[in-house]
């Protein structure tokens, strides 16, 4: 990182809660991965009604957050077939 990277507190705040969803993803916590999604998705648009973003700057969270909900879409262990049948 340089020295002018710096990232506003909502910033971090979205990378906090992308770094949580990764987490879960990782440790096939599908059900929390997909409340961490829809905690993603209501902070940002907070932040969108807010105004506190930058343009350049929401239009990347909201292309980050989309991979996100393509990538979650069916993924949840009520979705998942018992072994045993």
């Amino acid at each position: 990182m340089g020295l002018f990277n710096f990232k506003s507190r909502e910033e971090k705040e979205l990378d906090g809660l992308i770094q949580k969803m990764e987490m879960n993803l990782s440790n096939n916590y599908k059900d929390n991965a997909q409340s961490d999604l829809k905690k993603l998705e209501e902070t940002l648009a907070e932040m969108k009604a807010a105004g506190t973003l930058k343009e350049a700057v929401l239009a990347k969270y909201e292309s980050v957050m989309e991979d996100y909900r393509q990538r979650l879409k069916g993924y949840s262990h009520k979705d998942q077939k018992p072994y045993w049948h």
